[in-house]
């Protein structure tokens, strides 16, 4: 496929429902390098962007669409969660996808609920873990599974999850897992709104009370040379100023171990923040350079991670 043919001339990506399915199709697919993009459905244009890169550096790409439930609490969202995928298709055949693995939940957990789970330990009790108890223990026991059944070589993130990010490069480091983690940058709309399947569930108005995260976030980056107060307190200026948005919390953490930086810190950092606006709770971040010469980054420095190689299913 060449870089110049149509989305109309594509063939729709092969889909796999099950095991063994899965293992046919991934077996298809030739060449050094399979890259994945992991995905709950309700595909919009930051998915499509981890795709193209995907696209870019690898040979081949598999799109996962699992709605995974051990990542929802049970006062959370899971039964109204969008599930598109007629349009998430035309996204995958769009943007050159070759494998689109959609499996139900007994596919992926043949007996029930998990008796063993990964664990995320105290990097998953704080921030977005606080206020979703067992969140992110869910979220790298179907990443671990999903990394096993594709048996890709590098794996697809955005950064605007800055803290599941985060805990991916860690699981893959810790428990030695033969991948190779790759962020994207957060993808926006023309008007600072860090994409997001959620943002669905806003009103015109709820819209515009949640363009006051990125400008947050804007303007904590901005203070970045004057140090961390400044920052914090630039930040925290802008989401006084529009009492409708409900804050969780903002925080200016250190970008691997999630701590408060100390006042005299100077080097790269975390500035993120969780707020309700309406019925919807919306997240979003900014990795900044603490210091002189500092300010926003679109990612952090790489994290040392075991060499890419294939982890070949059962």
């Amino acid at each position: 496929m060449t870089a110049t043919e149509s989305s109309a001339e594509r063939a729709a990506p092969v889909v796999a429902r099950t095991r063994p399915e899965l293992r046919a199709a991934r077996a298809e697919l030739k060449g050094e390098s399979v890259a994945v993009v992991m995905t709950m459905g309700a595909l919009h244009e930051g998915h499509a962007t981890l795709i193209r890169m995907a696209r870019e550096q690898a040979d081949h790409v598999i799109l996962t669409i699992f709605l995974n439930p051990l990542q929802f609490g049970p006062k959370e969202d899971l039964s109204r969660y969008p599930r598109t995928f007629d349009s998430d298709m035309a996204i995958a055949t769009a943007e050159g996808v070759d494998l689109v693995f959609a499996p139900t939940p007994d596919v992926i957990y043949q007996d029930g609920d998990p008796g063993v789970r990964i664990s995320a330990g105290p990097l998953g009790d704080v921030l977005e873990g606080q206020s979703r108890p067992g969140h992110f223990d869910g979220m790298l026991t179907v990443v671990a599974k999903l990394m096993h059944l594709t048996a890709g070589t590098l794996f697809y993130y955005g950064q605007k999850d800055a803290q599941q990010l985060l805990l991916i490069r860690r699981m893959v480091r810790d428990l030695d897992l033969p991948a190779r983690i790759v962020s994207v940058p957060t993808v926006r709309e023309p008007d600072g709104l860090a994409m997001s399947s959620r943002n669905t569930y806003l009103s015109p108005s709820d819209r515009e009370v949640a363009l006051c995260l990125s400008r947050s976030l804007r303007a904590g980056a901005a203070a970045a040379e004057e140090g961390p107060s400044a920052i914090r307190r630039a930040a925290r200026k802008v989401l006084v100023e529009e009492p409708l948005a409900l804050v969780d919390y903002l925080v200016l953490v250190h970008p691997t171990t999630l701590q408060d930086v100390p006042e005299w810190y100077k080097g790269e950092a975390l500035l993120a923040l969780a707020a309700r606006v309406g019925t919807t709770r919306l997240i979003d971040n900014t990795p900044i350079l603490v210091g002189p010469g500092g300010g926003a980054r679109d990612v952090f420095s790489d994290v040392p991670e075991a060499p890419a190689a294939p982890i070949l299913p059962a």
